[in-house]
């Protein structure tokens, strides 16, 4: 019988609550301290999922000597600083997407996943939703390359507000979190490092500070294209859509629904032992943890990303 992994989990908000869902089905694995910025909403969390410890701090969970690993859904702006403290206490880590909001910090946080060798893994969970792994399955067996994707992240999203409708303390980003699922899942899919990128972005927003459209291309190496486009506002439909143009066919991926490129839809319920993709991820996580192995999606696996963001970002910089 395998040990149960005792986890820490940082961030009680709309995606933190998508991972204690997901947890729950994964046996050999308990939730025994929840961290989150305000006390009470934390502990009314904590106390629907039977988690006995609540924090405001990490730190507290991070002496807790029963904590294996830490999963952490904290703003962007924390997520290396948290990822090194964590590593640092001798914790396995799963930071969410993305690992940092710079490459510099990315970096650091891989070096010393060295220096440890703990499991460190980000949540690029596009790598684990069954519509994708369908697709990856397909080139895997050599039945289908990938020519072009094209992708469209679209949100309305004109104010500072999360997934469930809050008030965030933090500002999104088009480029350091929402591209990175894209960056990454294709030079993933396409088998090959991206060696071209280009980007271009709309107007500033006067209060957020940040672009709210953007356009990305991306090549890999062995020929494939990308074509990336963002919105915060777009007032629907709301998510992202991925056309995959392939030698042997079109695939498009609406989350976990996959269909052809003659919109007949594909059954995908059978990829793997569950249809939720935080779940598959956290999966793979403790899986790694109890294998002594490196996971999909290390921190090193996603290290490039984080390059190609960086020169786009200081590309956008430049005008």
């Amino acid at each position: 019988m395998a040990k149960t992994i005792k986890v820490a989990l940082a961030g009680a908000g709309a995606f933190g609550i998508k991972h204690l869902d997901g947890i729950k089905n994964i046996a050999d694995v308990e939730v025994v301290s929840l961290v989150g910025r305000r006390f009470d909403q934390t502990k009314e969390v904590a106390d629907k999922y039977g988690i006995k410890h609540v924090s405001t701090e990490l730190a507290d969970s991070l002496k807790l000597p029963e904590v294996d690993a830490v999963i952490l859904c904290t703003p962007t702006q924390m997520h290396a600083a948290q990822a090194i403290d964590c590593l640092k206490a001798g914790k396995h880590v799963q930071v969410e997407i993305p690992l940092a909001d710079s490459l510099k910090d990315a970096q650091a946080v891989v070096e010393l996943q060295k220096e440890t060798g703990l499991v460190a893994m980000c949540g690029h969970t596009r790598r684990f939703n069954p519509s994708h792994q369908f697709v990856h399955k397909k080139i895997k067996a050599g039945e289908f390359h990938i020519q072009q994707m094209d992708v469209q992240t679209y949100f309305f999203r004109r104010t500072n507000m999360n997934a469930l409708g809050q008030p965030r303390s933090w500002t999104d980003h088009l480029l350091w979190h929402h591209a990175a699922h894209t960056v990454d899942l294709f030079a993933y899919q396409a088998g090959s490092p991206i060696v071209k990128a280009n980007a271009v972005q709309g107007p500033i927003h006067p209060n957020l500070g940040i672009a709210m459209d953007m356009s990305i291309q991306l090549k890999a190496a062995n020929g494939a294209i990308c074509t990336l486009s963002l919105s915060f506002n777009n007032d629907g439909p709301l998510g992202t859509f991925f056309r995959y143009i392939g030698d042997t066919g079109t695939y498009i991926a609406r989350y976990d629904d996959l269909v052809n490129g003659k919109e007949e839809k594909i059954d995908v319920s059978k990829v793997d032992v569950s249809m939720n993709g935080i779940e598959l991820q956290d999966r793979e996580f403790f899986a790694a943890i109890h294998e002594g192995r490196e996971p999909n999606a290390s921190v090193a696996q996603v290290l490039p990303c984080y390059q190609v963001l960086h020169d786009l970002d200081e590309q956008l910089a430049k005008g």
